[in-house]
C-alpha cells in the first residue's frame, strides 16, 4: 500500500504525572495517513497512557497532541470521537447484557440527528435513522466474522469474539485514526495471523490510520510500518521494523543490559 506522507496525528513533548510518577515523559513522534504505527515496550512503559492521552481519558501535564494538525488536548474523548479518532481498550469494555448488535448500533449514536425526543414522539427521521444503523451495524458484524450471531449476549461471546466485537463497534464511529489496544491479547498464532491481515483489510476498506499497542513482538514487526518504543515513559526508538529491531537500547530495554 502506497503511504501518504502527510501527518494526521502528532505528539509534542508529551508528560504525564500522576503525583510523583511520570508515566509519560516528553515524548513526541507523528503518525502519517494510512500508517499502520506499532507502539511497544516493556509492561509499565506507559504506552496505554500514552493512547489514554490520545483519545482525551486523560490530559496532560504538559505538551500537546495534534490532530491534523489542530490541537485535541483539551477535548472530552466525545469530542475526540466525533472528530474521528475511535479505539479499542486493552481490557474489553462491552456492553455485556447487550447483543452483538445492540453494542454495534449504540456506537453509531453519534452519526444519528434524531435524539431522544425524535425517538419518544415518533418523529419521521427517527425511524430512517434507526434502520439505517442497524443496516450499518449488521455490515460490520459481517465484515468482522459475527453476521451469524448478531442477537447473542455480548457476554456469552468467548474471548477472541470479543475483541472482534469491540472492534466493529469501534468501526461504527467511522474513525479515520483507530487505536487497538493489546488486539491479539490471548490469540493462538493461527488467530494471530489472521487478526494481521484482517488489520491490513480494514485499513485499505476504510482508508484508515492505525495504531496499535501489542506485546506479541513479531505480530508487530510483520505488520506495522513503522514503530516507536517506549521504556520508563521515555521514547527511546522511532522508525522502521528493521531498524528498531536491532537499537541496543531496545534490545536493553527487553532483555537488559550485558
Amino acid at each position: 500500500m502506497q503511504l501518504d506522507r502527510t501527518s494526521i496525528l502528532e505528539a509534542k513533548q508529551l508528560t504525564r504525572r500522576f503525583g510523583g510518577l511520570v508515566a509519560v515523559n516528553q515524548v513526541s513522534f507523528s503518525v502519517n495517513q494510512g500508517e499502520i504505527f506499532g507502539l511497544i515496550g516493556p509492561n509499565g512503559a506507559g504506552k496505554t497512557t500514552l493512547f489514554n492521552l490520545v483519545t482525551g481519558l486523560i490530559q496532560p501535564s504538559t505538551g500537546q497532541m495534534l490532530y491534523q494538525n489542530v490541537e485535541i488536548s483539551k477535548l472530552r474523548p466525545h469530542q475526540i470521537a466525533q472528530k474521528g479518532i475511535a479505539r479499542t481498550f486493552q481490557n474489553i469494555r462491552l456492553f455485556a447484557d447487550l447483543s452483538a448488535l445492540e453494542n454495534v448500533m449504540i456506537a453509531r449514536h453519534i452519526h444519528t440527528k434524531s435524539g431522544i425526543f425524535t425517538g419518544v414522539f415518533g418523529l419521521s427521521s427517527a425511524p430512517h435513522e434507526e434502520l439505517k444503523t442497524r443496516s450499518r451495524a449488521i455490515e460490520l458484524l459481517e465484515l468482522v466474522g459475527l453476521g451469524n450471531r448478531q442477537t447473542e449476549k455480548a457476554c456469552n461471546f468467548p474471548y477472541g469474539d470479543q475483541r472482534r466485537l469491540e472492534i466493529a463497534r469501534a468501526l461504527a464511529l467511522e474513525p479515520t485514526v483507530l487505536l487497538l489496544d493489546e488486539p491479539a491479547a490471548g490469540m493462538n498464532p493461527n488467530e494471530k495471523k489472521q487478526l494481521s491481515a484482517f488489520i491490513r483489510d480494514i485499513r485499505a476498506q476504510f482508508n484508515l490510520t492505525i495504531l496499535l499497542i501489542e506485546h506479541h513482538v513479531p505480530l508487530v514487526m510483520e505488520l506495522c510500518d513503522r514503530i516507536a518504543v517506549l521504556n520508563f515513559g521515555q521514547l527511546i526508538a522511532l522508525g522502521h521494523p528493521a531498524e528498531v529491531k536491532h537499537d541496543r537500547a531496545v534490545i536493553e530495554a527487553y532483555l537488559g543490559s550485558e
